[in-house]
């Protein structure tokens, strides 16, 4: 008698291997935070913990409440402004001042980054759940700040977090994006989802963090998956 066989595990999201095809795409949208430069330099520690400390001001709380307040309004909202606004009307130019005054030394500029970026034919946006005064910070310590046309950031998105499909439309709508000829690159996979829908090709820099990883098992809105995004870029725009 045959044994009975386990169901089969979701199929992992395909990893590119010939990515000569993508250098000529018109338009490259990239994420800022663990994509542009690597999760190891670990900066979303600052924020997250300057996040807490603005609730524990806020609303007078300790650090340890101010902790389980911002991974709920996360949890609901999808980024703690978002649910902070929705629920207790908190300024959001105020809050994106404070969590964003960080200190970036520990990103390293990327010459292969830079280079690639250089190679690559098309125009590049940065689009993040974060501030203009942020991703400048942070991609004018990598060097490449200027290879981008934009920055679409929270504020341009009408504080609508990824992965929202309402703010694709707006950059699309407003950048003049053919999502058929563009490229979006994330850390966060289930932010791929809006800009498959919309028929862009998609790029999932490999997280390991649980809300990074979350809807992978999918794949189908995952066109490529990467781990070193600079050399990976630089095979891309070679070719």
């Amino acid at each position: 008698m045959t044994a009975p066989t386990s169901p089969a595990a979701p199929a992992p999201a395909p990893v590119t291997k010939l990515p000569s095809a993508l250098r000529d795409r018109a338009v490259w949208i990239f994420d800022l935070d663990n994509t542009l430069y690597p999760a190891s330099c670990n900066l979303f520690a600052q924020v997250d913990l300057r996040i807490n400390e603005f609730i524990a001001a806020h609303f007078n709380i300790g650090m340890d409440e101010a902790r389980v307040r911002q991974k709920q309004f996360f949890r609901d909202y999808g980024t703690t402004l978002r649910g902070l606004m929705s629920e207790h009307d908190v300024d959001p130019v105020a809050y994106m001042d404070y969590v964003h005054d960080i200190d970036v030394a520990g990103v390293q500029p990327s010459a292969l980054l830079a280079d690639a970026l250089d190679r690559l034919p098309g125009r590049k946006i940065i689009y993040t759940n974060g501030s203009v005064r942020h991703a400048e910070n942070v991609a004018g310590r990598l060097g490449i700040i200027d290879r981008f046309e934009a920055v679409f950031d929270i504020t341009a998105a009408g504080y609508v977090p990824k992965p929202d499909p309402r703010p694709y439309a707006t950059l699309v709508e407003r950048h003049g994006v053919d999502p058929a000829d563009a490229c979006m690159v994330e850390d966060i996979a289930r932010n791929l989802a809006p800009a498959h829908a919309l028929g862009m090709t998609t790029v999932w820099v490999r997280g390991e963090q649980e809300y990074e990883k979350a809807g992978v098992g999918a794949g189908v809105h995952i066109d490529h998956t990467v781990d070193d995004l600079p050399s990976w870029l630089a095979a891309v725009a070679g070719a």
